[in-house]
């Protein structure tokens, strides 16, 4: 590979350029640095052979003693880690080396390493990445430990960790600088963990069901399949406006229309709103489709699947939350939509009709019971903040709740025998929505009419969120739909259950953050 020319062959290495220059840690860190370095070592060699992880070592050591493995194989290993405690005695050092599987105490002696090897242990520090070689003992207080005939520094920390970094508390921190949270509190790997096996453990459930995983369009023409405000981008070379999806749905609906009958994806989506404990704007969203289905062997499948996934994650499918003890077990409740509002509002939704005396009286009730009402709303979100106010705080143990009002799932079906209402249900647990689904719409008239609609309403309630009307969609279902049942499951939320951890920016591994200074 050749260098451009005026350039030269090697690199100088300057100091690092931070802000807290002064701060003696790092001018300590700094002047070791340049010590290894001066003494011939790279502090940052491109690779480190490692024999097995560190729990993998303490499991192989114990077969040893068990006489279940040749003692030869506790010998020779090569180990690495970062340093997370370290005790100088004098001729002998005692280090806790920390990987991905734990930690394994590594003992560095004078007579094992030589002096020149031993040198190397007056430039270390806490954080700093090294490599051991040796046979695995147990000393005289119990522990687990490889007695080190060599020691290699990996990376050379040049930033000190957090003060009391076993215990790393401060929330700002821990969100906006994720690695060190994830050094500090190891517990908190468990939680990713878990998100990656309920991630995989979704794929394998849907995929023993015969549905096929997709990928569909991140970038849209149109924000639709929600009702959110959509990021809006600017493609130069088509010299046209685009959105960062807020929906999977209606592109896994166009596969239905095309001849798939089971398709589900598994996606980023993105939604220019607030953010709260259970609100990111940009999350992981499941959406499954499958032909020839309705919103009742939806229902069926969400408690299946969300069961079994507990029980793979976590060993029970009952989850402690706080003071609550959450049982996934099916059956879950089934509660109508309307019969619970009445019961804890007290309101009758068939008594407000679509009309403006209808809406203005629904608008006074809601308000006498408390809820926060804008000067101009919509019937539609006015019954959405009675939801949110009245209902789903007390819908602690799995729920669906089931027949939502037209207006709030224009993509949905109709129920036969109850005009104004849709197949639509809402899965609850611990007062929190964790799936959505209902019977697809597939008449391409009345969805048409649908969408219309929500345009109207647009016009009249301007700072409303609702659907948009997309063409294309329109045009894929005039070819024909056949009946369908859709989902789809907040991911995130759905780990917060199953993790019991009460905000969303503890399941996201880098949950969005206001730019410092901004």
């Amino acid at each position: 590979m050749g260098v451009k020319s005026g350039l030269s062959h090697h690199l100088r290495v300057r100091a690092f350029p931070y802000s807290d220059m002064q701060d003696s840690f790092v001018a300590n860190r700094e002047a070791k640095l340049t010590r290894i370095r001066e003494r011939g070592i790279d502090p940052y060699p491109p690779r480190y052979r490692r024999t097995c992880d560190n729990a993998a070592a303490v499991a192989l050591f114990e077969a040893v003693e068990a006489e279940s493995r040749p003692a030869a194989d506790a010998e020779g290993l090569s180990l690495a880690g970062r340093i997370v405690a370290l005790r100088n005695m004098g001729r002998s050092a005692f280090l806790d080396l920390q990987d991905a599987s734990g930690s394994i105490q590594a003992m560095l002696r004078r007579n094992n390493l030589g002096e020149k090897g031993f040198e190397l242990l007056r430039d270390l520090d806490i954080g700093d990445h090294l490599g051991v070689e040796g046979n695995l003992i147990r000393t005289r207080t119990g522990e687990v430990t490889i007695d080190a005939v060599r020691a290699t520094i990996i990376a050379k920390g040049m930033r000190p960790l957090p003060e009391k970094y076993h215990g790393l508390r401060d929330t700002e921190t821990r969100y906006r600088q994720r690695y060190l949270d994830l050094i500090a509190n190891r517990e908190n790997m468990d939680v990713f963990r878990l998100r990656s096996k309920v991630i995989s453990g979704i794929r394998r459930f849907l995929d023993e069901r015969g549905f096929l995983e997709v990928d569909t369009p991140v970038l849209v023409p149109v924000a639709a399949g929600a009702h959110a405000r959509p990021f809006i981008t600017h493609h130069n070379a088509l010299d046209e406006q685009l959105y960062l999806r807020i929906a999977t749905e209606l592109y896994l609906k166009r596969l239905i229309v095309g001849g798939f009958d089971k398709v589900y994806e598994i996606g980023r989506v993105f939604r220019n709103e607030g953010i709260d404990q259970d609100h990111n704007p940009e999350f992981t969203l499941l959406e499954s489709y499958e032909a020839y289905a309705d919103y009742n062997d939806v229902m069926e499948m969400v408690e299946q699947m969300v069961s079994r996934l507990a029980i793979d994650a976590t060993g029970s499918a009952q989850v402690t939350i706080g003071d609550q003890v959450i049982d996934f077990t099916p059956p879950w409740r089934r509660v109508s939509f309307r019969e619970e509002l009445q019961r804890r509002g007290g309101l009758d939704l068939d008594d407000f009709p679509e009309s403006e005396e209808g809406l203005a009286e629904l608008q006074r009730r809601a308000r006498a019971l408390g809820v926060d009402t804008g000067i101009r709303e919509s019937r539609g979100r006015i019954i959405d903040k009675l939801l949110s106010d009245l209902v789903e705080p007390y819908l602690a143990q799995p729920t669906f709740l089931l027949d939502y009002p037209e207006e709030m799932a224009p993509l949905a079906k109709g129920k036969p025998g109850s005009p104004g209402y849709v197949e639509k249900f809402e899965a609850f647990a611990c007062g929190m929505e964790i799936a959505n689904s209902y019977t697809e719409l597939n008449d391409p008239q009345m969805q048409r009419a649908r969408f219309e609609g929500q345009e109207e309403i647009r016009q009249v309630y301007q700072d409303e969120e609702v659907d948009r009307l997309d063409e294309d969609f329109l045009t894929a279902i005039e070819y024909g739909m056949p009946p369908t049942g859709g989902l789809g499951i907040g991911i995130d939320r759905l780990v917060m259950l199953l993790s019991g951890q009460r905000t969303i920016r503890d399941v996201v591994l880098f949950p969005q953050m206001r730019s410092l200074g901004g």
